[in-house]
């Protein structure tokens, strides 16, 4: 069944290793949605944050960003909003008191006032990059949950060594309030960096990824993804056509689906041109 809809996760799968778009990718991706194939570009960042990057696509998308709490226009129009209820972060923030210093309260803002944590630390080693990427969007409140004054959050995040997150995720796992809430991580090993948001109960990126295409009028079996982490795991599992980098964690590369080219060879124009292109050529010999 030819593929109608593509669906990008972002960080390690349509960036490069330095974060960057390789111009191969756009192209790609340009000339997918110029056969008419739908594009959404499907993430863990903020809308603001991963804007600047996703701009470089020359073509019409939309996005799934914050792990599918929501979906926006390029303009920047919320469609879908499943946020976090404020008292479940009041919750989790209670539960996780002793990681306070890694822990952030993210919401659907405009522009300021995005993130919030208690103190930001600008030259942390692992996240002063991304704290002064952000800076106009990021802002302190102490104590933290006074932040939660009536408006619910996206999600509560948290950000760190691999070891230290995956602690905060036990830790939360096992909560008696774990059923309010749902998890997910993303790992970059190498840089030993790891990201846990917290999210409202059964949101992710394939439950929004789900919503979107039936929207759309769209079946699971004419969407192709494409991703690299734990986060996309949902998401690959519920497409007819799951893809995964060749720079993927381990426990993608062993589900056997199809593994692309890296992040840092142009695996996502690779993909596109092998699964769907080919697809269309297909299609268009068996109606001639």
């Amino acid at each position: 069944m030819p593929i109608k809809l593509i669906a990008l996760d972002m960080d390690g799968t349509l960036l490069d290793s330095k974060g960057q778009l390789p111009a191969e990718n756009a192209r790609a991706v340009a000339e997918a949605e110029a056969r008419g194939i739908e594009i959404v570009v499907v993430t863990g960042r903020r809308f603001d944050f991963a804007m600047p990057i996703a701009q470089g696509i020359p073509c019409d998308f939309h996005l799934i960003v914050n792990n599918g709490a929501l979906i926006k226009s390029k303009d920047g129009r919320t469609l879908m909003s499943h946020l976090l209820p404020s008292g479940i972060a009041r919750g989790v923030l209670a539960e996780t008191l002793q990681y306070r210093e890694n822990t952030s309260v993210i919401f659907d803002r405009a522009h300021a006032r995005q993130v919030i944590m208690e103190h930001i630390e600008w030259d942390d080693p692992l996240r002063g990059g991304y704290f002064k990427r952000n800076r106009e969007y990021m802002a302190e409140v102490k104590p933290l949950e006074d932040c939660l004054d009536g408006e619910d959050p996206v999600q509560v995040g948290y950000s760190g060594p691999c070891a230290l997150m995956r602690d905060v995720m036990q830790m939360l796992e096992s909560s008696e309030g774990a059923n309010g809430y749902t998890l997910a991580l993303t790992e970059y090993e190498k840089r030993n960096l790891s990201i846990l948001d917290v999210l409202r109960h059964g949101v992710g990126k394939g439950t929004a990824l789900r919503e979107w295409i039936r929207q759309r009028g769209i079946t699971r079996e004419q969407v192709m993804a494409i991703g690299d982490n734990w986060n996309d795991r949902e998401m690959l599992e519920f497409v007819g056509m799951p893809v995964v980098m060749g720079n993927a964690v381990a426990e993608l590369k062993s589900m056997g689906y199809p593994v692309t080219l890296s992040n840092d060879e142009n695996g996502v124009a690779e993909a596109i041109r092998k699964y769907t292109f080919a697809d269309a050529t297909d299609s268009a010999r068996r109606k001639s």
